[in-house]
């Protein structure tokens, strides 16, 4: 009887500890579990940060250098550079007037009524009219210009905006080409061309739009690229000058 008595202690004094043992394994894999998981999450969080930093600059450098900006600041440049003291201003401010304020006005006249979210107009198949306006706009300011007898330099600027718009409307039938890199590129190579070459190190500003662009997911690396080659090609209309 006592033998088997302390048999059966033993064996409950086993079964207790290894139960023991058990609950200290699953308490162990639990707290593992928990420090992974606050581990991942802490990862995630700081991703998600350095993301929402990247994506905060990208979308400060595409509106502050959004095309009507630039537009207004390189037409103006461009119009004192071409006639070599103020009298130039009026025709710059035509130009930026044509070129950039009157598009983006009808931009955002479209956006207020609803026909696209905003000025960024992701969907290809929406951006003709606007082209059309531009060609419209940049027509008309080139009439006025032949007519008054402006400075060379800017009606030739002028009407290669002109050209380049045709390029990017004709290219957008079937590939959604980047227009933000496109006159990024323009302004500072027409300005490298009226003004002094030493414009062209403002073409880091051209590769910051096109990454922005591509960093909001507007536009591929490619769409930036073909963008800004179009823009430099446009100085090729003083060959004929």
């Amino acid at each position: 009887m006592s033998g088997t008595t302390t048999g059966h202690g033993a064996d409950g004094s086993r079964t207790a500890g290894a139960g023991k043992a058990d609950e200290i394994n699953t308490a162990n894999e639990t707290n593992e579990t928990n420090e992974t998981n606050v581990a991942e999450m802490a990862d995630m969080a700081t991703r998600r940060g350095r993301s929402d930093r990247v994506t905060s600059l990208a979308r400060a450098v595409t509106e502050v250098f959004q095309p009507r900006n630039l537009l207004l600041v390189g037409m103006v440049g461009i119009g004192l550079a071409a006639a070599g003291d103020w009298t130039g201003l009026p025709w710059g401010l035509l130009a930026a007037l044509c070129a950039g304020i009157v598009p983006a006005s009808y931009i955002e006249w479209e956006r207020k009524r609803g026909t696209w979210g905003d000025r960024h107009v992701v969907d290809r198949t929406k951006r003709a009219p606007i082209f059309f306006v531009i060609l419209g706009s940049t027509g008309a300011g080139s009439a006025v210009m032949v007519l008054g007898g402006a400075p060379t330099g800017i009606l030739v600027t002028m009407l290669s905006l002109w050209g380049m718009t045709i390029g990017l409307l004709s290219v957008n039938t079937v590939w959604k080409i980047s227009v933000d890199a496109a006159v990024a590129s323009a302004v500072v190579a027409q300005l490298a061309v009226v003004h002094s070459p030493w414009w062209l190190l403002a073409y880091a500003l051209t590769v910051a739009v096109c990454w922005s662009r591509v960093a909001l997911r507007y536009h591929t690396t490619g769409q930036t690229i073909a963008g800004a080659a179009l823009g430099a090609a446009t100085t090729a209309a003083f060959l004929f000058v």
